[in-house]
């Protein structure tokens, strides 16, 4: 149709809402998007840049209580 359209890389997706998470106090809603894009972006995942991020932005507890709740991703 000739429109370019900008769409956030997963990854960032879930940085994005686990900042929301500590933003906003601990908001749920955020953490469950973040947690159902890790889970269905699975293994398409680029870790490494995520781990980066998550240490850069001080949100080590938030990625980890993700990680703990999230379904397997092999």
């Amino acid at each position: 149709m000739g429109q370019k359209i900008y769409v956030s890389a997963p990854e960032d997706t879930i940085l994005a809402k686990l900042m929301w998470v500590k933003l906003s106090g601990g908001s749920r809603k955020h953490f469950f998007d973040a947690l159902s894009v890790y889970e269905v972006q699975g293994r398409k995942l680029d870790i490494t840049y995520l781990e980066g991020f998550v240490k850069e932005l001080e949100l080590e507890a938030v990625w980890q209580e993700l990680k703990d709740q999230a379904q397997s991703i092999d």
